[in-house]
């Protein structure tokens, strides 16, 4: 593993929000949650919202420069283009996303199998591609806004249970992905303060800064066109590790 990751051992990337228009009239991305990983949105420029769902009920949060807007796993949320929305996304145990820590709101036919649900869940390689897998997350994301909108959370109950049976297979890999990441990033900040309380400075000889560029700058992700960067050790390239976090499954 790369010693000297982003802090946290986080994940980062850029994305600008699609603004094609889905059957409700709204523009964005797809929604989708995470099953272990926080997500937070650092809001660079543009204006627009997201739109979340959780047990509490629905919500839709305003977005523009200078707003964060983060949220745990579980939560569905749906980035909507209102105009130029560009924001940088934080994301906890780099890593996990692109093994598949990602589940999308397709309807329950669709994740009711898991051959399916990989199919429809394929890495986009064509504006055309990504809307329809887009508008899929759309189709089985309404019902859901709806029954909570009535107060009614167990539809989203079902889909989160749907969703766990989707990733379970997965945990397998995932754990020594956090363990060789987001883990030693904090262990590593264990063993300095020990080092420190014992009078031993001798870790700052490794000081200096590192540098990373975006290595995919215009990518289909989830939410927009997507701006990632190879960081060894901690962000899978984008490749065999993001096809099968979207593939077989961002």
């Amino acid at each position: 593993m790369n010693e000297f990751p982003l802090p946290g051992g986080i994940g980062v990337s850029h994305l600008r929000a699609y603004d094609w228009e889905a059957e409700d009239g709204v523009c964005g991305g797809s929604p989708h949650l995470h099953l272990a990983c926080t997500e937070a949105y650092v809001v660079t420029a543009g204006r627009g919202a997201v739109q979340t769902l959780s047990v509490g009920g629905y919500a839709e949060t305003s977005l523009e420069a200078g707003v964060i807007a983060w949220f745990a796993p579980g939560t569905v949320h749906r980035m909507v283009q209102g105009g130029g929305l560009r924001v940088t996304v934080l994301m906890q145990n780099s890593g996990l996303p692109e093994a598949g820590d990602a589940v999308f709101t397709f309807p329950p036919e669709v994740l009711a199998d898991a051959e399916a649900y990989a199919g429809a869940a394929a890495l986009p390689k064509t504006d055309e591609a990504a809307k329809r897998r887009r508008d899929l997350a759309v189709r089985g994301y309404l019902p859901l806004r709806e029954a909570l909108l009535d107060g009614d959370p167990e539809p989203l109950r079902t889909f989160h249970r749907a969703a766990v049976a989707l990733v379970s297979p997965k945990i397998g890999d995932w754990v020594p992905r956090w363990q060789a990441g987001a883990l030693k990033a904090a262990e590593l900040t264990g063993a300095h303060l020990k080092a420190l309380a014992d009078g031993d400075g001798s870790h700052l000889d490794q000081s200096g800064v590192r540098v990373a560029t975006p290595s995919n700058p215009d990518g289909y992700g989830m939410c927009g066109r997507r701006a990632e960067y190879d960081i060894p050790g901690v962000t899978s390239p984008h490749g065999e590790d993001a096809l099968d976090q979207e593939g077989r499954q961002r």
